[in-house]
C-alpha cells in the first residue's frame, strides 16, 4: 500500500505510478525485440510531453504490430514486487501487446482530469477486442479511479468472452470501486457465462445478503429445469445462511456429488446461523470435510482438475 507520502505526491492515484511504469518496463525490455522497445520508449516519451493525442492514439493502435503477443513470464520475486506496488494487480501470462498497452496509458499526462478521461474514454467506442481487454485491464492504475465505474459497469454488459475476463478475473478494481448492485451484476454474470468465479478478487469480501438471495432464487431455478448449480456459487452465500436459505444447504449437503458436499460444509463453516454449524457437527461427511482444513481454494482446484 502506498505511504501518506506517496499519496501526497501523487494524489491522482491510489498508488505509486511511478514506480510501477519502472517495474513495467523491466518486463516488458525482457519480452520485446530491441526495435521494438526503442520504438515503445520513443512512443512513450512522446505521449508524456506531447499535446497531440492523435499520436497516443496511434501508438495504442499500432502496440500489437510491433510487439507481438507472447506471453509474459514473471519470477515470484517480480509478481511479489508488483503486488506491493499495486496490490492485486496480476500480469502473469498477460500477451505482452496488453500489458504493453497498459504501460502506454500510464503515460498520459494526468494533470487536465477531464481532458485525461476524455482521451481514454475515446478508445472504446472504436477498440477491437484487444484493445478493449486491455482498456478494462488497465483500469485498476488509471488515475482518478472513481471516474470509471460506470466504464466497468458498462462493460459488465459485454459478450465478448475476452472482455469479460479481464473485468472479472484477477482484477482489483471492481471489488475496490463498484457499488452493491454493479457488483452483484458482476458475480451474476461471471456464473451465468461460466467465468472462473473463484479468480474475482475480493468475492468473500464483497459477499452481500442481496447477492445470497439472488443466488439462492438462480440455484431454484436451475434445480426447477433440472441442471446442475457450480458449487462455488455457495461462497457467496456461506455468511448469510438463514430460515429460507438453509433448505439449499441441507440439499447440497446430502448431494451424490462430492463436490457439491464440500460446497455444504465450506458455507456452514462460514456461517454463524446456528443449524448451519449443527448440521456439520451431526453429519460425519460435512465433519470430516470441516477438519480436512479445506478451503474454497481446493474445492476451486479440485473442479478445475475435474473439469
Amino acid at each position: 500500500m502506498p505511504t501518506t507520502e506517496e499519496r501526497t505526491k501523487n494524489t491522482v492515484f491510489t498508488y505509486n505510478a511511478n514506480s510501477l511504469k519502472s517495474k513495467l518496463a523491466d518486463c516488458i525490455s525482457r519480452h520485446v525485440s530491441t526495435d521494438a522497445w526503442q520504438w515503445l520508449t520513443e512512443k512513450t516519451s512522446l505521449i508524456s510531453k506531447s499535446e497531440n493525442v492523435q499520436s497516443f492514439m496511434v501508438a495504442f493502435a499500432a502496440v500489437t504490430r510491433k510487439t507481438g503477443k507472447q506471453p509474459v513470464v514473471l519470477s515470484d520475486s517480480e509478481i511479489s514486487e508488483i503486488q506491493q506496488i499495486r496490490s492485486h494487480f496480476i500480469i502473469q501470462h498477460w500477451e505482452i501487446d496488453r500489458l504493453c498497452r497498459v504501460w502506454i496509458l500510464l503515460h498520459l499526462d494526468t494533470k487536465d482530469e477531464n481532458k485525461y478521461i476524455k482521451t481514454i474514454e475515446d478508445l472504446f467506442p472504436t477498440a477491437e477486442m484487444n484493445e478493449q481487454v486491455a482498456l478494462y485491464s488497465a483500469l485498476p492504475v488509471l488515475a482518478y479511479p472513481a471516474r470509471w465505474r460506470a466504464r466497468c459497469a458498462e462493460g459488465i454488459r459485454s459478450n465478448i468472452g475476452d472482455v469479460l475476463r479481464a473485468i472479472m478475473c484477477n482484477n482489483p478494481y471492481p471489488s475496490e470501486n463498484l457499488d452493491e448492485p454493479a457488483w452483484n451484476q458482476l458475480v451474476m454474470k461471471a456464473i451465468f457465462t461460466e467465468k472462473p468465479i473463484h479468480q474475482i478478487i475480493n468475492l468473500d469480501e464483497r459477499a452481500n445478503l442481496n447477492l445470497a438471495n439472488i443466488l439462492s432464487d438462480y440455484a431454484h431455478e436451475r434445480w426447477a429445469a433440472h441442471r446442475t448449480v457450480h458449487p462455488l456459487l455457495w461462497q457467496c452465500v456461506g455468511k448469510f445462511i438463514n430460515e429460507k436459505n438453509f433448505p439449499d444447504i441441507q440439499r447440497i449437503a446430502s448431494s451424490e456429488q462430492e463436490t457439491e458436499r464440500e460446497a455444504a460444509a465450506l458455507a456452514c463453516m462460514q456461517s454463524n446461523y446456528a443449524p448451519a454449524r449443527e448440521l456439520v457437527e451431526k453429519n460425519p461427511v460435512l465433519r470430516d470435510i470441516a477438519k480436512s482444513g479445506m478451503s474454497w481454494a481446493d474445492l476451486a482446484k479440485k473442479l478445475e482438475r475435474n473439469s
